[in-house]
């Protein structure tokens, strides 16, 4: 008896300290060729990955980011000029492999998104985005609108400057709303809602 309880003990010692480790990086250019291993902080429980690919006039960029994250959720997000693939995973590095580039097949959904200067775009959603979202910025109630997957919508809870975060599923479901807030604001509040998801 007192040999299990021994065992126990032990057993409780060395896996009550253990930590989550995961890859760590930012690839601004299109790849985490930089990674480093990095124990999470406590409460937070997963590894992401993630790839963004944004795409407005003449300009395009590729992002990919891994880090440790309290919580996540695997899919997809468009929001007209940029769409994010996210993966999630829980074991020690775990997050090897970049999150898959965001994909282009359309899937017939169309949602409403915001520019900058109006709300009422339209975009086609793509692979299993079969939602459509709608948030607001806390600081001066800027509108973020696009497609987005259910697993993210089922995940999705109010985080930084990010509220209201509503999805609905049919066509342009979202609604068309103007608005003249900054386009960068709007890309900042969508990033941070992802990062922190």
């Amino acid at each position: 008896m007192d040999l299990q309880i021994s065992v126990f003990l032990l057993f409780v010692l060395f896996t009550a300290g253990h930590s989550l480790s995961c890859y760590e990086c930012m690839g601004l250019t299109g790849s985490c060729a930089d990674q480093k291993v990095k124990t999470c902080p406590s409460g937070f429980s997963k590894c992401m990955s993630l790839t963004t690919a944004v795409q407005s006039g003449g300009f395009s960029a590729k992002v990919k980011i891994k880090d440790c994250a309290p919580d996540c959720a695997i899919g997809s997000m468009n929001f007209g000029i940029g769409k994010t693939s996210l993966a999630c995973c829980n074991t020690d590095q775990c997050n090897v492999q970049d999150a898959p580039d965001p994909s282009n097949v359309p899937n017939g959904n169309k949602c409403y998104y915001c520019d900058g200067q109006s709300c009422s775009n339209t975009v086609s959603c793509s692979g299993i985005e079969d939602r459509c979202f709608k948030a607001t910025g806390s600081s001066g109630g800027q509108s973020i609108k696009g497609c987005v997957s259910k697993s993210i919508c089922d995940a999705a809870t109010p985080v930084g400057d990010v509220q209201g975060v509503s999805c609905c599923s049919g066509n342009l479901c979202n609604g068309a709303q103007s608005v003249t807030q900054s386009f960068l604001f709007l890309c900042c509040s969508l990033l941070s809602f992802i990062l922190l998801h």
